[in-house]
């Protein structure tokens, strides 16, 4: 089901044995067999291969990948260069200048860097049909988002969670290790955050701190010239 890196073979073993792996398996295959999805398949785990699992500092949780093509690149809200922002992403490029963080190159959706320094951009839902917004909600996948936080909250890294919209804020329950930050905010998608409650949130700096007061590098947010 695609590469991922292999500091992760671990978690993947306990993916091959849970009860939901083989179902799952079936209807990702299915799916890219008889229709057009995304990402490509090939970049389905790219969150975990950009990302090795003892550099992850936090953790971001998406719902499912963009549906129209050339956007999905198995990073949650993030899109390939040359690419326009997203609306929600344009959102978040504008929290992160507005908490000082420095000035955001809106021509780059590409948020590689950010998996690059130890940022897990998760979708919930791995795939997508083209052109159809969470048609891969899939019991199997909730499973696997599951798993995925509860291995994380099992490692004694410090490690923020963003919970972005109610989506993301029901896998809260299974981060349970009380040394990590849990940070909540409403979703950055305009809908959402023109209600108030994703402006101000100050996550960004906020996982910054924490990772600091712990002795790590901080997250370098911003991918424009001037980094305030």
């Amino acid at each position: 089901m695609g590469r991922m890196n292999s500091s992760w073979n671990d978690f993947f073993a306990k993916v091959h044995d849970a009860p939901w792996s083989e179902e799952l398996s079936r209807k990702i295959k299915n799916a890219y067999a008889t229709s057009t999805c995304y990402p490509p398949m090939k970049l389905m785990f790219n969150a975990f291969e950009r990302c090795p699992k003892d550099r992850v500092k936090a953790v971001i949780i998406g719902q499912d990948p963009y549906p129209n093509p050339g956007q999905a690149m198995g990073l949650c809200f993030s899109v390939p260069p040359g690419v326009p922002l997203p609306p929600s992403l344009r959102n978040i490029y504008q929290e992160i200048e507005n908490e000082g963080l420095g000035l955001m190159n809106a021509s780059d959706g590409d948020l590689t860097f950010w998996a690059e320094q130890g940022v897990l951009l998760l979708n919930a839902y791995l795939s997508v049909h083209q052109g159809q917004p969470t048609s891969h909600q899939w019991k199997e996948y909730e499973s696997f988002t599951r798993l995925v936080i509860e291995y994380l909250s099992g490692l004694q890294q410090p490690i923020a969670f963003l919970f972005w919209g109610s989506f993301a804020k029901k896998f809260a329950p299974f981060a349970t290790n009380s040394a990590h930050l849990k940070l909540f905010a409403n979703h950055p998608s305009p809908l959402s955050a023109n209600r108030g409650g994703w402006f101000g949130c100050g996550h960004f700096k906020a996982v910054n701190e924490y990772l600091i007061s712990h002795g790590l590098a901080p997250i370098d947010w911003c991918n424009g010239m001037l980094k305030l």
